[in-house]
């Protein structure tokens, strides 16, 4: 399964980066977020744990989270849960309309008895990209509302 959900921002490229790499605030601004906790954190590499829901269907996982400030480019790696071994970039593109948000994801788990279709259909269409079109949507909405920051995540 490999998947990009995307959407255009009319916002500064750091004030929704600076929401995007918080993972830590998303409970707190992202409604379908249940929680997430710092389980390590050695400077650019974090160790987090992670729990949404799917319209009341409650998922959780942990990754390891990499913050690129050069590149304004945030990635993560599952490391546990149903979906370890996944792995998700998000890409902040500037363009003439504003910055265009990409969240990709890749997850082969080579499951036994169960064919990619079914894992695209319902790991990559039924959650993964329900829960990230919700992020972006929140994340777009608040980053347009807000005031050019300047700051740099974290």
């Amino acid at each position: 399964m490999e998947m990009t959900t995307a959407i255009q921002m009319n916002a500064d490229r750091d004030t929704i980066f600076a929401l995007a790499a918080a993972v830590e605030d998303w409970p707190r601004i992202l409604p379908h977020y249940r929680w997430v906790r710092l389980l390590r954190d050695d400077g650019r590499r974090r160790l987090v744990e992670m729990a949404a829901s799917r319209d009341g269907i409650p998922v959780r996982w942990r990754a390891l989270q990499d913050v690129d400030l050069v590149q304004r480019r945030i990635t993560f790696r599952h490391v546990g849960g149903i979906t370890k071994g996944m792995d998700v970039t998000w890409t902040l593109t500037p363009n003439e309309d504003g910055v265009r948000v990409e969240i990709w994801h890749r997850f082969t788990p080579g499951w036994p008895l169960v064919p990619d279709a079914l894992v695209s259909l319902v790991v990559g269409h039924f959650f993964v990209d329900a829960i990230a079109t919700k992020t972006l949507r929140r994340i777009k909405a608040l980053a347009e509302g807000a005031p050019p920051s300047g700051a740099t995540a974290r």
